[in-house]
């Protein structure tokens, strides 16, 4: 199946519970578990020791509000971008969070990951 297929409240489903352990796993530093439904391939891509010093030294990246807004779906070709407003517990204003899913061996995996 084609992700794209899937309803909005579908993707809710599937979204949220992956988004709300990208926030807390960020927030605890925890690399571990942080990457745990990425990508075979966005593994590959990440450097393990820049993503450590991002951790470290980005107040944003560890002090994720875990109240967020919904913003919707972006559909192309065997993705869906998940669009969020994110909020920070110490930084004033609002980022923009996104999440690429899609299918990797008949599994929902998390192929990109930002907050900007």
């Amino acid at each position: 199946m084609n992700i794209i297929q899937k309803t909005d409240d579908e993707l809710l489903e599937i979204a949220i519970p992956m988004w709300d352990d990208l926030i807390k796993y960020s927030n605890k530093g925890q690399y571990g578990k942080f990457i745990r439904n990425f990508s075979y391939n966005l593994l590959l891509g990440l450097n393990e020791v820049e993503v450590g010093k991002q951790f470290a030294k980005s107040e944003l990246t560890r002090s994720l509000s875990p109240d967020y807004d919904v913003l919707g779906f972006i559909r192309r070709g065997e993705h869906v971008s998940c669009l969020f407003r994110v909020r920070s517990t110490k930084k004033e204003g609002e980022w923009l969070g996104r999440m690429v899913l899609g299918y990797e061996k008949g599994e929902v995996k998390i192929f990109a990951a930002s907050v900007f």
